[in-house]
């Protein structure tokens, strides 16, 4: 995650209808009375984190407490997803609300009491296990929409699917599909059929209950890069008889630099280009006869991933060729862009303003991170936002930045997000027929 420079929320409002003020009133004041629980759950799900697809005592954590609320459970969904289905007193549309389960192989440095000691194997080796991207906060958050959700499933105008997602961070798998993915190829979208979804995320750099989030494209569709240069041998003293696939390799990466930076229209949307891994050769003075090298890339716009893949693909290959050597670029399609749909984003306005306060709903710019959230876009309409949590006994220069081991966040802005997820999902339910 990055920091984020705000402006005030711009968004033209249109009223929309919502639930009656007494049920309001009674749901806010549920919230505000489950805030104690939602935190003990928090912290029971951040000192037992479990990596992706590896979500087993997570699980098993929240079928208990879907049961024990008289909800419907599937499980497992996706290898150790949950969904619960929430069937109302009244007929009405159907709502999905996401909650990602994932932790990551991060060994936790902060001084929380309830920090977590796990560890875990990850690509061989052993690692301290953190979640470090407040995925705790998600599944405590909307274990705590289901307990209030099913106290009032008369006044319910429709059905509520709360989806517990694994895997959000990448899958451990050969095909590399993430949970998202995976739990709609199960059918998680059907029986019953969606109408509409909603989500959130935690960012520890926002202020603390403030609600930010845009129409249209909010982070970035992400794809995987592999790049693989074959030259030919040769002793470091005598560089004319080989191929130097290492010097090939610096010339490709500042050439795929040019493709962002000359060959794409900016000013229509952002995109970049990382290499992030270069492994070739084990000695100083051998001239190794392969580099592979690996990155992503970022794109929001659909033409302009496709023109860039083209581009990367010609350019690995050009650069290698002129140089005698040979190279391939392997792209592999990762989550599409997280995208508001804009008419949805401006009828529910008025809900995540009554959540938030009007004052603390922002605007913010696209992000060039990426979530699976946007799987579940793809097929229906939906909204994903960003609560604020950063803690605000924590000095701006020493914020605790999200996937490392000093992450934390405020508890204290947990209550908002349950507000907005129930106020979405209600006023939703409760829009006059068209």
């Amino acid at each position: 995650m990055r920091k984020f420079y705000f402006l005030l929320l711009l968004f033209p409002v249109v009223g929309s209808a919502q639930v009656n003020t007494k049920l309001q009133a009674k749901i806010e004041q549920e919230a505000n009375a489950i805030e104690p629980k939602l935190i003990e759950w928090r912290r029971y799900l951040h000192q037992n984190p479990e990596l992706s697809n590896q979500e087993k005592k997570t699980g098993a954590y929240i079928v208990a407490h879907l049961k024990s609320l008289g909800i419907e459970v599937q499980y497992p969904v996706a290898k150790t997803g949950v969904v619960g289905i929430l069937r109302g007193g009244k007929l009405g549309p159907v709502v999905a609300l996401r909650a990602d389960m994932d932790a990551l192989p991060v060994t936790e440095r902060n001084s929380l009491p309830f920090a977590s000691k796990e560890k875990a194997l990850f690509n061989g080796q052993e690692t301290g296990v953190m979640h470090a991207c407040g995925h705790d906060a998600h599944m405590s958050i909307l274990m705590a929409v289901a307990e209030i959700l099913s106290k009032n499933k008369n006044d319910i105008k429709g059905i509520v699917k709360f989806f517990f997602q694994p895997a959000e961070e990448g899958a451990p798998v050969a095909d590399g599909t993430s949970g998202a993915e995976l739990m709609i190829k199960e059918g998680v979208m059907e029986n019953p059929k969606v109408d509409v979804v909603f989500g959130l995320h935690v960012q520890s750099l926002t202020l603390s209950g403030k609600i930010a989030l845009k129409p249209e494209g909010l982070m970035a569709a992400v794809d995987g890069l592999s790049i693989k240069v074959t030259g030919k041998g040769a002793h470091g003293a005598t560089p004319w008889d080989g191929v130097d696939p290492i010097m090939i390799s610096s010339q490709i990466v500042v050439g795929l630099q040019t493709i962002v930076s000359r060959q794409m229209e900016l000013t229509k949307a952002p995109a970049v280009i990382t290499i992030g891994s270069i492994h070739a050769g084990n000695r100083g003075n051998i001239i190794p006869e392969i580099a592979t090298m690996e990155g992503t890339i970022r794109t929001f716009d659909i033409g302009m991933q496709n023109k860039i893949h083209e581009k990367i693909k010609h350019t690995v290959a050009t650069i290698a060729e002129a140089s005698g050597a040979k190279a391939e670029a392997v792209i592999t399609r990762g989550y599409p862009a997280t995208y508001n749909d804009p008419t949805l984003t401006q009828l529910m306005m008025p809900s995540l303003q009554r959540a938030a306060g009007k004052e603390n709903v922002i605007s913010t710019p696209a992000v060039t991170m990426a979530e699976d959230f946007s799987f579940f876009q793809q097929k229906v309409p939906g909204i994903f936002f960003f609560l604020g949590a950063y803690p605000t006994d924590v000095k701006l220069e020493k914020a605790p930045v999200h996937h490392t081991a000093d992450f934390m966040i405020d508890e204290k802005s947990f209550v908002v997000g349950v507000k907005a997820l129930i106020g979405l999902t209600m006023d939703y339910m409760y829009q006059p027929k068209k």
